[in-house]
């Protein structure tokens, strides 16, 4: 259960000011909880309401403005006025709610999200794999570093954190592939969360991909960052937990967050929506980045009812989308980049779109988007993504896991290819750049505009487009517009 902000109205006119791109000072996790987390009396009405209800209260926590609870089924239908049953789909089971969730009238105002009542799987990880011998051109992650001109930087001081809903590493894969690159490997710490664990299923067509990918990227790029993993289960419940447990991670202090998981907008709730949008605020507001991948199905998010869609969460305005591109390198320099799009091969493709659930940010207000038919128009909505990345699995990157060198792609790589661009760039500032979007927008000189291709429904073009956002990175000059470096001299051209 997630319970309303203590102090509402001065969260938001501190948010807004980090939207204006404000320089403005990260708060402490002791700070945030004390000024904007949950107030007690609140969080005791609740736990009141649950305990008369036989649920028992397992967590709470002020910052998070989380409270957990346990109990039966019938308890649960009892207490929300709601029917559960259980479902079988091809793969799997899950348990799924009939009827709106109900709350006394006295907590309305409080409760802002019920959720896991409802465990049915919730996202899904864009990756894409292919067999090393199938690839013409792949690249190591600090390959890709140097070809995007990142700063030089180890990432020292910082902690990425990454986002996961299954699968697991073996340290073995880990050794092997940093061994192999020639990169101290770096500080690798599993945390679990909601009873969820480290568990390699040894297929790296399973959540194990996803997993090792994002801790090999991320690591090569900024190997003396702590890499903290958060496991946790694939549920709107799980999920949200997992991305507030890192956000309010006192003891490790992520300065980024990387999530490669998602799925179409129109899959969620309402309140689910609400509710993770909410928690890429308070990052905001603590300093944290949160980098999103976009999704790998194209400007159709892989529904079929014709419609366009984006991908959750990378639609979240106070997230960083992230999406994608097909790279083509002459020697140590980048000779050509275009969207990704493979669909036609029955590959996939950079997510990119219009938002359905969130209007448009002030830092994309006077942009347009541009269909594949017809002209451009007013972008009305918020659009995704914000920025790019190499995605395709044609020239992806070099990844060991369960045992096995292959080459990977899809957007997936991206988020964590930027985590660690921020994680360098955090360490060279000696502070955490915090929200970023407001900042690159005002910046487009810092990517390299992509202009090439189209994701099916929308095409690129020059600035911001709805399939590569404002580019990829042009790592030096990134830097300097997050206040890392003093110039953006040496950037990639």
């Amino acid at each position: 259960m997630i319970v309303r902000r203590r102090e509402a109205p001065g969260f938001r006119a501190h948010l807004a000011e980090l939207g204006r791109g404000s320089r403005r000072a990260p708060m402490s996790h002791a700070e945030f909880a004390s000024a904007y987390g949950a107030d007690d009396s609140d969080l005791q009405q609740v736990a009141a309401f649950a305990r008369a209800q036989g649920l028992a209260v397992a967590q709470q926590h002020a910052g998070r403005r989380t409270i957990i609870l346990t109990g039966t089924a019938a308890q649960f239908e009892a207490a929300f006025e709601v029917e559960l049953s259980d479902y079988e789909f091809d793969g799997g089971a899950y348990r799924g709610r009939k009827g709106p969730v109900r709350v006394p009238a006295e907590l309305a105002p409080v409760i802002e999200a019920v959720l896991g009542l409802d465990n049915r799987p919730a996202a899904q990880p864009h990756f894409r794999i292919r067999p090393a011998a199938a690839v013409s051109a792949s690249f190591t992650s600090p390959e890709l570093a140097a070809l995007y001109g990142f700063p030089p930087g180890d990432g020292a001081g910082q902690c990425i954190a990454l986002i996961e809903l299954g699968g697991g590493y073996k340290p073995a894969d880990l050794k092997a592939y940093f061994q192999a690159l020639g990169v101290a490997q770096p500080k690798v710490v599993s945390l679990g969360v909601d009873h969820a664990k480290n568990a390699p299923a040894g297929d790296p067509n399973s959540a194990d991909g996803e997993v090792l990918l994002d801790i090999e990227v991320a690591g090569a790029i900024a190997p003396k960052a702590t890499v903290a993993v958060y496991f946790a289960p694939n549920t709107d419940a799980g999920f949200l937990d997992a991305i507030t447990t890192a956000a309010h991670d006192a003891t490790h202090k992520p300065s980024v967050i990387s999530i490669s998981w998602g799925g179409p907008e129109s899959g969620w709730t309402q309140q689910s929506l609400t509710a993770f949008d909410s928690t890429f605020q308070d990052a905001a507001v603590l300093g944290i980045t949160v980098l999103v991948a976009s999704g790998d199905n194209g400007s159709s998010d892989g529904v079929s009812d014709g419609a366009q869609h984006v991908d959750f969460p990378a639609s979240s305005p106070h997230a960083t989308g992230c999406g994608g591109t097909r790279l083509t390198a002459s020697g140590v320099q980048i000779a050509s980049e275009e969207v990704w799009n493979d669909a036609a091969s029955g590959g996939g493709a950079g997510g990119g779109g219009v938002s359905a659930a969130f209007e448009l940010p002030a830092w994309q207000d006077g942009l347009k988007v541009t269909p594949s038919t017809g002209a451009a128009a007013a972008l009305t909505r918020r659009g995704v993504p914000d920025v790019a990345g190499d995605a395709d699995p044609a020239s992806g990157y070099q990844i060991r896991v369960d045992g096995q060198d292959l080459v990977f792609g899809g957007t997936s790589a991206v988020a964590p290819l930027w985590a660690g661009l921020i994680a360098r760039v955090n360490a060279m500032a000696k502070t955490p750049a915090g929200f970023i979007n407001p900042v690159l927008y005002r910046s487009p000189q810092a990517l390299r505009d992509v202009t090439a291709g189209d994701n099916g429904a929308f095409v690129g073009g020059v600035g911001w487009d709805a399939c590569t956002g404002l580019g990829s990175p042009n790592g030096q000059a990134v830097a300097a517009a997050l206040g890392g470096a003093a110039s953006p001299a040496g950037a990639a051209g």
